[in-house]
């Protein structure tokens, strides 16, 4: 928002100049962007009056001129403009004047005749007003005045970005409130006479729609002189706020619009069809527009019609077969408030955005409609003449906006800034600011005002008392915190270590919904009892899963169907386990699900390319279990499941108690979850991993280690891990290692039989062990295997 440096000093005027007022509006949260002067620099221009105007005798479009600016000679002129006449007043540059551009008035002859000094146009003195001729000053123009000091010319134009939140301040009450509070002072805001109403009209207003239009004024002016002059103080204040002046109706308008923030508009009376009504659009009536384009009314438009037909989009542009034109006679004034939420968004459907739109939707005081009302017709009648009747109004009170009641919390106000501002300065700035205050313990209960949008919440509060107290008068405490040692047991497992793992071996994270398919999930855990959603989104999404099998399975077919070759997924979750013991029925527990499906590696040169299997997924699922550092504690067990092929699916267990499944996805599964190839899967319950064993030093051995391969033959359904196991639990403290580096069937080995080939590393920590030692230890392993396993030695 533009404004005029002067016409805000004529509300408040703190004694500083103008860097400083700058400067105290934006540490204020409303930055300035700019501050430009309302003229370039010039001197030596004063006010004068034609007293003689002929046509210059050499040439027809020139003219010789008498100008008297106060001195005891009339000044010879030569001027080219053509609205150059006797009796206007104009503005004189004088010889030895100095005009923008660094042009210098000299003494001169033109076609013969004498000229010392020029007739000005605002073009020439540096001022952005578009003019056919020289200034035509008001008649009442001082002779010999200083034109700089007549027009206010030292002034300067100050441009505002407002954020939305602050639509209190598009207008000068809001922006004098404003720097009135910083300076510690009040605004004065401007009088008038009231108006009486002299004429008997009366219009009829209709409102239909009260939610959007709580409260309408209308009033009649008959009588009036479009033709009038604006004033040229009302001319300027609206230049310097970039509103060119169009008519004294509309310039009013506008002038208002500024002073008080609150959007008016005028209809032509006799272009108003009976009743005044504000409704929505029907979505088939056209419109136009005051700048010539015509628009469908929408369904949810908020308009301003007759009994034919809209007048105008209701805050937002008026039309042109009810706007005022040169010929009118008796206008009517309209000032409303609109709710925001009907007017948002309306204006930039139809690829407009006018002064008006923009404050209604950010919010205009429902409260100033009757002062704005009498102020614009004070001046139109002080303008144009004429005589204005009642104001007719339309109101909902219950629909208005009201002021809202906030507790400020002293403890509050305290933590939020780090800084203690006193009671009274609370005290002070917030009934500056115009709300009521009631001081309580330790707390404040404030009222505030209707034109204060903003302010809801006890942080809006805050934000105020900091702004206005001054952010740079809050001293920069750098923050404070110690440290604390964090509260954890170090066997506990970190889940991002986990999932690092998971990352590094290829895996992406999923997130999968907790409710499912039921159909989808019975098929994975026939006849299980599930719970069941009161109001599930979909029929799709009715019951919380038993496992991460349904949503990870889903999630396969869903990359697969987009042709990804390759997936490798991994999540971890609740599931929900119906038990009657469990608090609310259900068990909830943390898991962890991985699944593979495709390619076991990315297509390239140098590997060849096959499907996964079950090791694949295994050695993934082994790679966390490594993470425990006492991988011993798990197996793997052969099992059935109903979602996982018989053959190719195991029990993961620790220390003999079932933590989870793995498995290949049964056959028939993969057509109803709509899987291409071999998947395989593995659900884990993340409390039994995430324990680990916590290392202990122990000092290395000095001493060789000795290493004793046998290869031993036993049955084939034998399995080599439970060999392996025998053999550690038989090993005493020197068996340092067992290690199973082959498995052979074939030649030499009786069918039915394999042979497992493992390593045995015996070491001492205190002494070199002897030959006789580690035989004895190494038979009696193979005895204890041959008792257990019926193993025998491979000739």
């Amino acid at each position: 928002m533009k404004f005029s440096e002067s016409w805000l000093r004529e509300w408040v005027n703190p004694a500083i100049d103008s860097e400083a007022l700058s400067e105290q509006i934006t540490m204020a949260g409303l930055e300035v962007d700019g501050v430009d002067p309302v003229a370039e620099a010039f001197s030596g221009v004063v006010v004068g009056e034609v007293v003689e105007c002929g046509q210059h005798p050499d040439a027809d479009k020139l003219r010789v001129t008498k100008i008297n600016v106060g001195e005891e000679e009339l000044i010879d002129i030569v001027c080219g403009a053509p609205n150059c006449r006797l009796g206007l007043k104009v503005a004189v540059a004088m010889v030895g004047a100095k005009l923008p551009g660094d042009f210098k008035i000299k003494k001169a002859k033109l076609r013969g005749q004498p000229s010392f000094g020029m007739l000005c146009s605002y073009t020439e003195l540096g001022i952005d007003i578009e003019s056919d001729g020289i200034i035509e000053l008001p008649q009442d123009a001082p002779i010999g005045k200083d034109i700089r000091e007549y027009l206010d010319l030292n002034d300067k134009i100050i441009d505002v970005d407002l954020t939305a939140n602050r639509a209190d301040c598009l207008g000068m009450v809001g922006l004098a409130r404003e720097v009135a509070v910083l300076n510690r002072t009040t605004a004065k805001e401007p009088t008038w006479e009231a108006v009486t109403a002299t004429a008997s009209d009366k219009p009829s207003v209709n409102v239909t729609e009260s939610a959007a239009c709580p409260r309408y004024l209308a009033r009649s002016v008959k009588g009036i002189n479009v033709k009038a002059e604006t004033p040229l103080w009302m001319q300027e204040k609206l230049r310097r706020s970039g509103i060119r002046s169009i008519d004294p109706i509309v310039d009013v308008t506008n002038y208002v619009l500024i002073e008080f923030g609150q959007p008016m508009h005028a209809f032509d009376a006799a272009k108003v069809a009976g009743d005044i009504q504000v409704r929505y659009g029907n979505g088939e009536e056209k419109l136009t527009l005051l700048d010539g384009n015509e628009i469908t009314v929408a369904n949810e438009a908020l308009v301003i019609a007759d009994n034919n037909s809209p007048l105008a989009l209701a805050g937002i542009f008026g039309g042109e077969a009810s706007g005022v034109t040169a010929e009118t006679q008796d206008i009517i004034l309209e000032c409303a408030f609109f709710a925001p939420m009907a007017i948002r968004g309306k204006a930039r459907q139809y690829g407009l955005h006018t002064d008006s739109s923009h404050r209604f939707e950010r919010g205009v005081d429902p409260q100033i409609q009757h002062k704005v009302m009498d102020r614009a017709t004070r001046l139109i009648l002080d303008i144009c003449g004429g005589e204005a009747g009642e104001v007719v109004e339309a109101v909902a009170e219950h629909e208005l906006p009201t002021e809202n009641t906030i507790t400020l919390r002293r403890s509050r106000l305290d933590s939020r800034l780090g800084h203690h501002i006193g009671d009274a300065d609370v005290m002070e700035i917030l009934q500056l600011l115009g709300f009521t205050v009631e001081e309580k313990d330790n707390s404040w209960e404030v009222t505030t005002r209707t034109y204060r949008f903003d302010m809801a919440i006890e942080d809006d509060l805050i934000e105020e008392v900091a702004r206005i107290y001054g952010y740079n008068n809050i001293p920069n405490t750098a923050p404070q915190a110690r440290l604390v040692m964090s509260d954890h047991k170090e066997a506990n497992l970190p889940l991002r270590k986990v999932r690092q793992t998971l990352i590094t071996r290829g895996f992406q994270e999923a997130i999968t919904y907790s409710f499912v398919d039921p159909k989808l999930q019975q098929l994975v855990h026939p006849q299980a009892k599930v719970m069941e959603l009161p109001n599930p989104i979909s029929s799709e999404m009715s019951v919380m899963r038993l496992s991460m099998f349904t949503g990870l399975l889903t999630t396969v077919a869903y990359n697969q169907k987009r042709q990804q070759g390759r997936v490798r997924l991994f999540e971890t979750g609740l599931r929900f386990v119906p038990e009657e013991n469990a608090e609310s029925g259900v068990r909830q527990q943390q898991m962890i699900g991985a699944v593979i499906a495709g390619s076991n590696v990315d297509e390239h040169w140098s590997m060849e390319s096959k499907a996964v299997d079950f090791f694949d997924l295994k050695g993934d699922l082994e790679a966390i279990i490594g993470l425990t550092a006492d991988a011993s504690e798990f197996t793997f067990k052969a099992c059935q499941h109903s979602a996982l092929h018989p053959g190719q699916s195991a029990e993961i267990l620790r220390n003999d108690r079932v933590i989870g499944y793995i498995g290949a996805i049964h056959p028939s599964l993969e057509k109803p979850f709509g899987l291409n190839g071999k998947t395989i899967v593995f659900e884990v319950e993340l409390d039994a991993l995430l324990q680990q064993k916590i290392p202990s030093a122990q000092t290395v051995s000095k001493f060789p280690a000795n290493r004793r391969d046998i290869a031993v033959v036993v049955d084939d359904s034998i399995s080599a891990g439970n060999v392996v196991d025998a053999i550690q639990k038989v090993g005493d403290n020197q068996l340092v290692g067992v290690n199973l580096f082959d498995v052979y069937q074939g030649k030499g080995i009786e069918e039915g039989k394999k042979s497992l080939a493992i390593a045995l590393t015996l070491q001492d920590t205190t002494r070199t062990l002897e030959e006789k030692e580690i035989t004895e230890q190494v038979d009696s392993i193979v005895s204890v295997l041959k008792k257990e396993f019926n193993a025998s030695l491979r000739d």
